[in-house]
């Protein structure tokens, strides 16, 4: 296993501008570069992008080390025993790149069957173009250069069609062409969910729907059913056919997301470009979405499809909100029972429940949960000491299957054993709050610029693209520690632009900020307002190891103008800051927290395959 580490790869279907790109998914963090231009793989590809794939391969092969098999119901993310402890990487590909390379697999041919040539449901499968112009998350007053990619889609009625999260990610146009047509339509992204890697669009031109039919969904399927992928992979401009059968259905590591959610794994050949292009059964009925592969030195033939039901349910929150709002959660980090001599001391008095060791202080069972307790059933479906409930006939699933079949606020019942006795409780299920978020929503972080100390919440793709002069401490809270509230952020010191007002302090970079004139640090926006509301003589930022960043407040409030001049800045901090800032962290919270922002999971529990998130 330990060889299979360094060379797996889960590879999203997205193809772009001449190859595909790797990233790393740690059980607890994911870093998706699919769409990102210096992160493809080239069959010749540059010495800068050379030194940054090994760079990716680097950092895919430490985090496996460190971070365990363990998952959050909640979609967004962590890993599961069976899925994520495999996961040494994960290689996003889903586009395809406009370009020169072609990255082709002699043991995947696409072909284009007779049988499926004529059907008139492959009209409903479109090509889609989009433009991405990604943040720049190391300067993020400004973006990166943009680049193209193309995917798959498919109607799915009401002038709507479904595609991956990742083919349109950071997207500043998207187009779509249907098959056999010359002319492109342009597409508008109504929702993305990101856990799930689903999008929805759509496109108002009357000519695009003329003569259309969507598609149907179906079952979800059963092994050895038989399975077709349609979509428009690289190696040609039309559409392309494959076949496969149903090989494993189970809770699956979704590599753009970082989550955990049922999945179909398929022996058809998926290759980049396939990502957002339906699979059919017999019926010609949609199953699912094409969306990644698994890549190994010691495999072959493993590509992953999003079931219909989580198709489903992504529609559903769409239309019951009005926009998409994300898998839910329970917020606890829960251990197998499998021992007969734990059971007994815990009084559990059979071969059942999983044994809460943490919670989520932001989760609401914090609220009617106590560490000890043991979860034996769940909306009345009964709860395997492997942390397993039943599922269908004769399979058995993860546990966090049912969670994710909820919906945010939505209520269950648990029935637990709490020192021998047997209740019920009830809790609310909400979405997963990060304290280093995956995805930035908006698509451009926040800043603010204090005499040339350029400050930024920490993110998954800020350690990505700085992950080489961020120090271990601040790696370590990223990687395990919980939010203590709703709205709480790692702020650091990303960068400081040389002037003289801010002498002795140019080499600092990517170091945790915690305190301003010895107020504790909740947010971004929580220290705009702290300098903001300063009427001192100073400015005194306070660091990790006591370590201080002495400013005279009116010396950098005269800097200001002259250093953003300077570095050709447009404003001293991002939109999102302008506005007044509201504090709805109660105080008596806030002060409590004594050492927010440290770390209160250690490695053994994100180590061991005995536990996994709810």
């Amino acid at each position: 296993m330990a060889a299979a580490t360094a060379h797996s790869w889960f590879t999203v279907l997205t193809s772009t501008g001449g190859g595909t790109s790797r990233c790393s998914l740690s059980s607890h963090r994911l870093f998706s570069t699919s769409l990102r231009p210096s992160s493809f793989f080239l069959p010749k590809a540059s010495t800068q992008n050379q030194n940054h794939n090994k760079n990716v391969l680097k950092k895919s092969s430490e985090r496996s080390k460190n971070e365990g098999p363990f998952a959050n119901a909640d979609g967004r993310s962590s890993t599961n025993e069976a899925g994520r402890s495999q996961l040494a990487s994960i290689k996003s590909f889903g586009l395809q790149r406009k370009g020169k390379g072609v990255l082709l697999d002699s043991k995947e041919q696409q072909v284009e069957t007779s049988s499926f040539q004529d059907a008139a449901f492959l009209n409903a499968v479109v090509k889609v173009y989009c433009t991405h112009t990604a943040p720049d998350y190391s300067l993020p007053w400004q973006k990166q250069r943009q680049y193209t990619s193309t995917g798959s889609a498919f109607m799915i009625g009401d002038g709507k069609l479904l595609t991956n999260a990742h083919c349109v990610e950071h997207d500043t146009q998207v187009k779509v062409k249907k098959r056999g047509d010359d002319t492109k339509y342009v597409a508008k992204v109504l929702a993305r969910g990101v856990e799930c890697d689903i999008a929805l669009l759509s496109v108002e031109s009357k000519d695009f729907w003329e003569g259309a039919e969507p598609l149907r969904f179906g079952r979800l399927p059963r092994l050895q059913d038989a399975v077709t992928v349609v979509g428009y992979p690289l190696g040609g401009d039309t559409i392309s056919v494959t076949k496969g059968v149903v090989s494993r259905i189970e809770v699956t590591s979704y590599a753009h997301g970082s989550s955990e959610l049922l999945g179909i794994q398929i022996d058809a050949a998926i290759n980049p470009g396939n990502s957002g292009g339906p699979a059919f059964n017999d019926d010609g009925d949609c199953i699912g979405v094409a969306f990644q592969v698994y890549r190994s030195d010691d495999a072959e033939n493993i590509g992953y499809v999003i079931p219909t039901t989580v198709v489903s349910h992504f529609l559903e929150d769409y239309e019951r909100n009005g926009k998409y709002c994300g898998f839910p959660c329970l917020g606890v980090l829960l251990q197998k029972l499998e021992n007969p001599a734990l059971r007994a001391c815990l009084k559990v008095p059979s071969n059942e429940g999983v044994l809460v060791r943490k919670f989520e202080p932001t989760s609401d069972v914090s609220n009617v949960l106590k560490e000890g307790d043991v979860i034996v059933s769940f909306d009345g479906v009964h709860v395997g000491s492997e942390g397993t409930v039943p599922f269908r006939s004769s399979e058995r699933i993860a546990f966090r299957y049912l969670i994710s079949q909820k919906f945010s606020g939505d209520s269950v019942e648990l029935g637990i054993i709490r020192a021998g006795e047997f209740m019920k409780v009830q809790a609310v299920l909400k979405p997963r709050v990060h304290l280093v978020p995956y995805h930035i929503e908006g698509g451009q972080p926040s800043y603010i610029i204090v005499a040339g100390l350029v400050f930024t919440p920490l993110s998954e793709p800020l350690i990505e693209e700085e992950e080489d002069s961020i120090g271990l401490k601040l790696l370590t809270k990223a990687r395990y520690s919980l939010a203590k509230f709703e709205g709480q952020q790692i702020v650091v010191l990303s960068q400081v632009l040389a002037n003289e007002v801010n002498i002795g302090y140019e080499d600092m970079s990517n170091e945790q900020v915690l305190k301003l004139n010895g107020t504790r640090i909740k947010n971004i926006h929580h220290l705009a307002h702290l300098v903001d509301s300063c009427k001192g003589k100073y400015l005194v930022f306070e660091f990790e190891d006591n370590f201080l960043v002495v400013l005279e407040r009116e010396a950098a409030l005269d800097a200001s103008a002259s250093i953003l001049k300077d570095y050709g800045i447009p404003a001293e901090r991002s939109s999102d800051l302008m506005g007044a800032y509201v504090d709805s962290i109660e105080q008596s919270e806030a002060t409590n927290q004594q050492n927010f922002g440290d770390s209160p999971v250690s490695n053994m529990e994100f180590g061991s395959e005995g536990l996994l998130w709810a």
